[in-house]
């Protein structure tokens, strides 16, 4: 079982609009909050939004080695296509807009967004069923 993620992120507040709504959004719930932090909880694992003094750089960058995406069971279809409808709103970038929602492959539907500091997200409508 996962534990917990931490990300650290250059701009804390303004790292906290496009992520808080996007968990809140999927469920999660606000569990710890410190001056450097903020973290979420759902089913037992928890992620930390943190802006580390010990920070290098100002951009995170998914094409390097480490991590490149986190992805979320965003449940149905409908529940991908009404938080990608919103998500520019809310500081997320589509990625791939040209071969959304089928990014992943023709048995993949999901929205790949990316926040401003370069983290993407795949919300991803469950296990992937055939076009």
């Amino acid at each position: 079982m996962l534990h917990h993620v931490e990300l650290w992120v250059p701009d804390l507040p303004g790292a906290l609009g496009p992520w808080g709504w996007l968990l809140g959004e999927l469920g999660w719930k606000q569990y710890q909050d410190w001056p450097g932090g903020r973290s979420w909880l759902c089913g037992g694992v928890y992620l930390v939004l943190e802006q580390s003094p010990a920070l290098s750089g100002e951009v995170h960058d998914r094409l390097a080695p480490g991590l490149n995406h986190l992805a979320f069971d965003a449940g149905s279809r409908a529940e991908v296509d009404r938080l990608t409808a919103s998500a520019t709103e809310h500081g997320w970038a589509l990625l791939f807009p040209d071969r959304h929602p089928r990014a992943g492959g023709p048995d993949s539907y999901a929205a790949y967004l990316e926040d401003a500091w370069g983290f993407e997200v795949e919300l991803q409508s469950g296990p992937p069923e055939p076009a």
